[in-house]
């Protein structure tokens, strides 16, 4: 008898879980804030485990299908997973509560954590700990960097655009957003005239995806309502973003000003959350350069301290 292969585990159930309430649901992201720790891997694989390996909450085929999408967005991907699974389950409510619940507990943390930082950080109990956080916080974006480059850099050609990009950014100072341009235009005429060296990769499962039995929500499940596209809703969405901005911006300019440290910062994230493709840590390189040299926000030192913060804590 030939024994089962890991995509097709013998002990998968044979029945899809019972259906999941939005409470339920969200106590599971209220406890995945918490834990989620280890940077957008790290949370992208307890994601994993947690809703397809052990609820089934979503199909394992699904799931890649969706984080698929994610990893070419702009912003951190980990986040917008899980929205997309919240949504996917309990429309916009759902979205609200697994993106929400996912940042909530870390941004309390932090805030602790950084008055800590701000009130004690000249004692030597205190700045030893951050410098030996430092080295490992290196390591982690040196690893981050690393896997996304092998994963991304398939040949001669991608890896040219990686280094006329490390180049304009270290050597030649160039603005983040000309850098991230400039590549998109090499990519477009790189797909044009080279491609199969530009073809998109297939998912992430390599030669298929395990099974974990059924799930709520897989491919034969039909489509919900709420999923299907709808040009309407999109722009009634767009809109109602776009206000929410557009108001936050509108107070803050009037109440601050627009060269107000509050005004720009806004201003400056708004950009971020545009232009930052690549996950999280690609944020990194376009924060640097606009709140250390370009605004002077931070020091170099903070901006390194405060990613050992961010690091040490979920979310």
């Amino acid at each position: 008898m030939t024994p089962a292969s890991p995509e097709t585990p013998a002990s998968a159930p044979r029945a899809p879980p019972a259906p999941v309430s939005l409470a339920q649901a969200f106590w599971f992201w209220l406890k995945l804030g918490f834990i989620s720790f280890g940077g957008p891997a790290g949370q992208i694989a307890i994601m994993h485990n947690e809703l397809v390996e052990r609820r089934r909450w979503i199909s394992e085929k699904r799931f890649l299908h969706a984080l698929n999408y994610c990893m070419v967005l702009p912003g951190p991907e980990a986040q917008q997973l899980a929205t997309y699974i919240g949504w996917l389950m309990h429309r916009g409510r759902g979205g609200l509560v697994a993106g929400g619940l996912f940042v909530l507990p870390s941004l309390f943390i932090l805030v602790a954590l950084s008055w800590i930082y701000m009130a004690y950080g000249e004692l030597p109990v205190v700045a030893g700990l951050f410098y030996g956080i430092k080295p490992a916080v290196t390591a982690v974006v040196l690893h981050a960097a690393w896997r996304i480059g092998s994963r991304a850099l398939k040949n001669g050609w991608l890896w040219s655009i990686a280094g006329l990009a490390f180049v304009g950014i270290f050597a030649l100072r160039l603005p983040f957003p000309a850098i991230v341009l400039g590549a998109a235009c090499l990519g477009y005429l790189g797909g044009r005239f080279q491609p199969a060296a530009f073809a998109v990769g297939g998912g992430h499962a390599g030669g298929g995806a395990a099974s974990f039995g059924p799930a709520l929500i897989d491919d034969d499940t039909p489509t919900p309502p709420h999923a299907v596209f709808s040009r309407a809703r999109l722009l009634r969405m767009s809109l109602v973003a776009l206000v929410l901005w557009l108001g936050a911006m509108v107070v803050l300019v009037v109440s601050t000003g627009w060269q107000s440290t509050l005004t720009q910062m806004g201003w400056f994230f708004t950009k971020a959350a545009w232009l930052t493709f690549g996950g999280a840590y690609a944020v990194l390189p376009y924060v640097y350069q606009g709140a250390v040299e370009h605004h002077h926000w931070l020091s170099a030192t903070q901006m390194i301290d405060g990613l050992a913060l961010g690091e040490t804590t979920p979310g």
